[in-house]
């Protein structure tokens, strides 16, 4: 079937919770293994199809914000959601109290036990008020951003439209693309203070109604952390200043020399890589998407016939248009065992990116599609950023097929900004660990942290006032995921991190690296983090040496890279 084919229905609440609540008390009630065993894989089947109609919603709002309908779907689902997690959490203890626990460990797995446990942590009823504005001000924000108009040279942009105009060749263009860009977040600062400010104090109360002494705590439980915490957050952060912040600073030194800027660089000079132009792809949308399908028919029998059934099933949609919301995912509608892939074009390379990283979060959906239960589907959110971000290197054979004359600037700039964004994500995740330990403080002392972190992690951006929004600390507010998604960044750092070993795998032995990848992926969510890595023979990014060898290996591939020719 196809997406524009898939129906979608309101459904009753109060059948919903009443149907959960019934499989609850069948669970407890279960004589034998096998009795609670079909309860099970009945609940399975019914969160599977509410998950679908939710992500259909979803998808369909995020497709067109302004579309009436489904921003009252939207609506409906921000109430129920967090209504149905006291349901769900009836279920989870009857499920950790029942007698036949080791059966359905022995069966499924006891990492869903595990992850149950952390659940409850997790949530109380008292917190379902703040859950429930909490995403009704996440929606407000998102509609805010999909609904910029920004004016530039005589035409009016979305802010995805603008990006590529942030990176032309033409120092003069480039810039007043930034200013533009600054102006609209600045003429709209009002709205994205408060926004965040609610959204700070909301999740405040929900931490301290849990118990706990800060939203911290209760973050790294929403976020289902099973395998390590804060601290060893904290240890990943330090060897980032002391390993990769030199090297990324070694990058952005050399790309100042190449455009004839001094150093430090400004905002809109960090982002031009190259004086003839960052790499842009060829083609059109479709050109792009048919050499996305040879690059997956050619890598392997099992990637081919994933990205045919996306094609064939209308589950990419990926071309900017008004009122779209900004940025790009990857989801399930499990009724259909397919993912969806979500994003905007605008000429860049992040377009052969899209094709590349979230069709990776969608092949290891594909390939754990039928996993019992459906959580097994997808690990954390860590793990799964590798899938993705791996992807994208597995593609570097074919950059000539998407980039063409442009290939060689397309490896170089790749790798180099796997080493630089680890540095700025590390910074938006210490900056949202700051906020969340002082909620107290003002919106101008949030921008403060974040210009003081500037310093820390990214010296080599210049706070010279050209740019009002992005020099006086306030570019955090272009980063979505600090709004919607708090505590997510660090896992992109993580992911970079081991992505960076199949890209050294793969400079040694491609088959050795694929055949690694899909032992890593095959796992699906089945193992924590740590043991999903050493299981595919790979290092955790909290081993400070994991750090420290893929800096030393990249960055004398970047040393050595030949770009003659190239200005």
């Amino acid at each position: 079937m196809k997406f524009s084919e898939m129906p979608y229905e309101r459904p009753d609440p109060e059948q919903v919770k009443a149907a959960l609540a019934a499989l609850t008390r069948r669970l407890k009630d279960a004589p034998d293994h096998e009795t609670a065993k079909g309860v099970f894989l009945e609940k399975e089947k019914q969160m599977k199809h509410i998950s679908t109609l939710s992500n259909l919603a979803y998808i369909r709002h995020s497709i067109d914000t302004r579309d009436t309908f489904y921003d009252g779907e939207m609506k409906f689902w921000n109430g129920l959601l967090p209504e149905l997690e006291e349901y769900r959490q009836n279920w989870t203890m009857a499920m950790l109290q029942s007698p036949f626990r080791a059966d359905l460990a022995a069966e499924y797995g006891e990492l869903m036990f595990l992850n149950a446990e952390i659940a409850l942590k997790a949530f109380s009823p008292a917190i379902i008020p703040e859950m429930q504005k909490e995403n009704d001000v996440t929606q407000e924000y998102e509609k805010l951003l999909a609904s910029a108009r920004i004016p530039f040279e005589g035409g009016v942009y979305t802010l995805s439209q603008l990006t590529p105009f942030k990176t032309a060749p033409d120092d003069g263009r480039r810039l007043a693309a930034w200013k533009a860009e600054g102006q609209w977040y600045r003429d709209n600062q009002q709205k994205l203070d408060d926004y965040y400010d609610q959204l700070v104090k909301l999740r405040d109360a929900m931490g301290r109604k849990m118990g706990y002494d800060s939203y911290t705590t209760l973050g790294y439980y929403r976020m289902g952390r099973n395998c390590y915490g804060r601290e060893d957050v904290e240890r990943f952060r330090a060897a980032v200043v002391k390993y990769l912040v030199p090297v990324a600073d070694g990058i952005y030194r050399r790309q100042a020399e190449r455009l004839g800027k001094s150093y430090p660089l400004s905002f809109a000079d960090a982002a031009l890589e190259f004086r003839s132009g960052n790499p842009r792809p060829q083609g059109t949308p479709d050109d792009i998407l048919a050499m996305g399908k040879k690059f997956y028919e050619e890598l392997s029998p099992e990637t081919g016939v994933f990205f045919d059934t996306m094609l064939d099933m209308e589950l990419l949609d990926v071309l900017s248009t008004e009122g779209k919301e900004a940025g790009g995912y990857c989801t399930s509608l499990d009724d259909y065992g397919v993912p969806f892939i979500f994003a905007n074009f605008n000429g860049t390379q992040g377009d052969v990116e899209v094709v590349t990283h979230e069709a990776g979060h969608a092949f290891a959906a594909w390939t754990n599609r039928d996993r019992v239960p459906a959580e097994y589907i997808w690990p954390g959110m860590e793990a799964c950023e590798v899938h993705s971000m791996s992807m994208e290197f597995m593609a570097w054979p074919w950059a000539e097929g998407f980039f063409g004359s442009d290939a060689r600037k397309f490896r170089y700039s790749h790798l180099a900004a796997a080493l630089t964004f680890i540095p700025y994500g590390t910074m938006v995740d210490h900056f949202q660990h700051e906020v969340y330990d002082h909620p107290e403080m003002t919106p101008a002392e949030r921008h403060g942290v974040w210009k003081r972190l500037l310093g820390v992690y990214m010296p080599w951006m210049k706070l010279d006032g050209e740019i009002p929004f992005y020099s006086d600390g306030e570019g955090w507010q272009r980063q979505h995921h600090i709004y919607s998604s708090p505590f997510y960044y660090i896992d992109y750092c993580l992911a970079q991190t081991v992505s960076l070993q199949f890209w050294a795998l793969l400079q040694d032995d491609r088959a050795n690296a694929w055949e690694r990848y899909m032992a890593y992926t095959r796992q699906g969510g089945s193992r924590v983090f740590t043991e999903l890595l050493k299981n595919a023979g790979l290092e955790s990014p909290f081993e400070e040496d994991c750090l420290r060898s893929v800096c030393e290996k990249a960055s004398a591939w970047l040393d050595g890279c030949d770009l003659t020719g190239i200005v």
